[in-house]
């Protein structure tokens, strides 16, 4: 992991960004979107994301970003604001390297730092590397929407896997 380096997203790396989450979509399992997003669709997106409150943070070698993360608002009502939905997605030809532990790990280490005592992680339940990478790392079962996707003409299951962290 020496060689990789996790920094704050600016504006420049979202079309990055967008290269690895459109990537997801073909799979049918990783993104309830259907169709790529574009850059421009995704800018309110990324400027959404305060850094001081809900970050997105990426991991790069050799200046091309590996991964991406981000914190975002569960539901948007101040009661939720200790609680926050996390975000992994990793480049295709990064999968399998340790790059998700990495990040997930990390976001653990942060939440506290952002007053998050809660994450959740929102994840089709055929999906199952990503249901093993929050498991491993002690992220519960908590919901399971049975159907509520369609996708490639298939029904998906949709996971709400949760951890609190202490404060």
């Amino acid at each position: 992991m020496s060689q990789h380096r996790l920094r704050l997203a600016v504006a420049e790396d979202l079309a990055q960004i967008v290269a690895i989450y459109n990537s997801t979509i073909a799979s049918g399992v990783v993104t309830a979107d259907t169709e790529s997003v574009s850059v421009a669709s995704r800018r309110a997106w990324l400027e959404g994301h305060d850094a001081a409150r809900r970050p997105v943070w990426v991991m790069e070698e050799e200046e091309r970003i590996c991964a991406w993360m981000s914190f975002s608002d569960f539901y948007g009502r101040p009661a939720y604001r200790h609680t926050v939905e996390l975000a992994i997605y990793v480049r295709e030809d990064q999968r399998g390297k340790g790059l998700g532990s990495a990040l997930l790990q990390y976001a653990m280490e942060r939440a506290p730092h952002f007053a998050v005592t809660t994450l959740l992680a929102f994840v089709f339940a055929e999906n199952r590397a990503s249901v093993r990478l929050f498991e491993k790392f002690g992220f519960s079962r908590w919901g399971h929407l049975p159907a509520v996707a369609e996708i490639q003409a298939q029904s998906r299951d949709l996971l709400i896997l949760g951890r609190k962290i202490p404060a």
